[in-house]
């Protein structure tokens, strides 16, 4: 029997268990709002309008994608709802690009050749909580960025208020250059062309003329030409040409102060510049770059900045990310915007890491801190594979002392039970019903047979433990029953046997699956 006369039959106007990942499945578009959720759910997602932090760790297909993207539709909906206490999300799931530049600076460092005998796993532990900390601040703030520019993304970015340009313009001038600078240091337009979106930002923020060059370099050249005038006109017209003399060597002497101003200035924003880039790894920007927005601002705006690479004896460089964090928030408040919400996932993705655990382990560790999980308006929501757990258990007493996960929200394993799956797959069927049918009249056990019982689809589905696992046992088992029935067959219900024969099939492959013999 064809798979699709199967689902026709039962008004269905597609197969429900086909789609395995979260972010390419069509049904799971339609069913986000729904509250099919892990039970967990709600603890994960706390407040949407005071963020604060989860830890969750779940076995791969448990569902740690699909909470990401119910947590993101949630705080969409809130946003749309409010407009004076919203909430900027974040994804931080493309660790690729943040690790990439990481890596290849550590490397550039160490020297290609040093570098390219170092094991990954020796090279990942050199990624500090810093690096995250800017990574998750140019997140943030290019989003903003966006939104006062006007540029449309294609996935869910800041919505500030009609008037948001006019609000800029008539921020205090401590919060407008608190903005730019944030956009000096973090902001990472995806298409590139960071000196003109600069341009924009600084000119939407009313900070002031925009020199071609600095003004001491321009008093300089002004200084010389005055000087070359005055001193050529002495030979012209020979009248009071000591005057004249006297004049020129004046304004050469101006010259020549300006040229130190604007040499000492030089000096001073090279070293600056220098400094933030040797600290500064997870974002993409070139020296030339940085110096000449440093220069665009006034050398007073410069000053008493918590500029990253100023550690000293009493902090550390993450005290200068906390203190930029503090600002941002400032600055989203006049938004509208009460917190950041920022949704790690996909950790164990990116190509250097390959789904080893060790490699995700020195990417992790370094963001559970209680200081970094707890700030307040922000909320970390850590999605993290299972196989970090047996690591996480060998830790110290001390390290779990810093890290207080019994203050974030902590979910040792994302678990669903038998009931719940059931429940979710029925939901999924209502999903594709094509309304010949009342939805209610839709079930699980609509497909099988009279025999076969809740009790035991529920029992079935407690053994594949996961969504992922009883989609794909459910797939499994209505393609068996096609592939025995003929086409010209009125058989549309699966029979008990059929679904014990595919049952025990599944609960090998799940066991040779976690003894590592065997793919997912």
């Amino acid at each position: 029997m064809n798979l699709e006369r199967f689902f026709t039959h039962h008004g269905l106007s597609e197969n429900p268990f086909r789609a395995e990942e979260a972010r390419h499945d069509s049904v799971f578009d339609r069913l986000i709002r729904s509250s099919q959720q892990h039970p967990d759910f709600e603890k994960v997602l706390g407040r949407v309008d005071r963020p604060s932090a989860a830890v969750v760790l779940g076995e791969k297909g448990s569902g740690k994608t699909a909470m990401r993207l119910q947590i993101a539709e949630r705080v969409v909906r809130h946003n749309h709802e409010s407009t004076d206490a919203r909430t900027l999300l974040v994804a931080y799931d493309d660790f690729n690009p943040v690790l990439d530049r990481i890596l290849a600076r550590h490397s550039a460092a160490m020297g290609f050749r040093r570098a390219g005998k170092t094991p990954p796993e020796k090279m990942l532990e050199k990624i500090r909580l810093v690096d995250h900390q800017d990574a998750i601040l140019s997140l943030a703030v290019t989003r903003l960025n966006d939104a006062l520019l006007g540029v449309t993304t294609s996935d869910t970015g800041a919505v500030l208020p009609e008037d948001a340009q006019k609000r800029a313009r008539k921020l205090p001038r401590s919060t407008r250059v608190d903005w730019a600078l944030l956009s000096l240091l973090y902001d990472q337009p995806r298409s590139g062309g960071t000196a003109p979106r600069w341009a924009q930002i600084y000119d939407k923020l009313k900070l002031g003329w925009r020199a071609p060059m600095s003004v001491s370099r321009a008093g300089a050249i002004g200084f010389l030409v005055a000087a070359a005038l005055l001193y050529g006109a002495g030979f012209l017209w020979k009248q009071d040409a000591a005057f004249l003399t006297i004049m020129a060597g004046v304004s050469l002497a101006g010259s020549l102060v300006m040229w130190g101003f604007w040499l000492f200035r030089q000096l001073r924003v090279w070293k600056l510049a220098k400094r933030i880039l040797a600290d500064v790894l997870s974002v993409d920007r070139t020296p030339g770059e940085l110096r000449s927005m440093l220069f665009d601002m006034r050398a007073g705006d410069l000053v008493d900045r918590p500029w990253p690479g100023q550690a000293s004896a009493a902090t550390d460089n993450s005290d200068s990310r906390y203190r930029w964090t503090h600002r941002l928030l400032a600055v989203l408040r006049t938004m509208g915007y009460q917190g950041v919400m920022v949704l790690v996932d996909r950790v164990d993705e990116p190509q250097v890491v390959s789904g080893r655990a060790d490699r995700m382990k020195p990417i992790v560790w370094p963001m559970l801190e209680n200081k970094f999980l707890q700030q307040e308006g922000v909320g970390m929501k850590l999605l993290l594979p299972l196989e970090l757990r047996p690591l996480l258990r060998r830790e110290s007493a001390d390290f779990f002392q810093g890290a207080r996960l019994d203050k974030q929200a902590f979910v040792e394993r994302l678990e669903w039970s038998g009931a719940t799956l059931f429940d979710l797959c029925t939901a999924r069927l209502r999903a594709c019903s094509t309304g010949e049918k009342p939805a209610g009249e839709i079930s699980l056990t609509s497909l099988f047979t009279q025999d076969v019982t809740r009790d035991l689809l529920v029992d079935a589905l407690d053994q594949m433990k996961q969504p992922r696992d009883a989609f794909k046992f459910l797939y499994a088992v209505i393609q068996e029953h096609c592939r025995m029935v003929p086409e010209e067959s009125e058989a549309f219900r699966v029979p008990r046997t059929v679904l014990e024969s595919v049952r025990r099939q599944q609960a090998n492959r799940l066991e040779e699956f976690h003894r590592g013999q065997s793919p997912a």
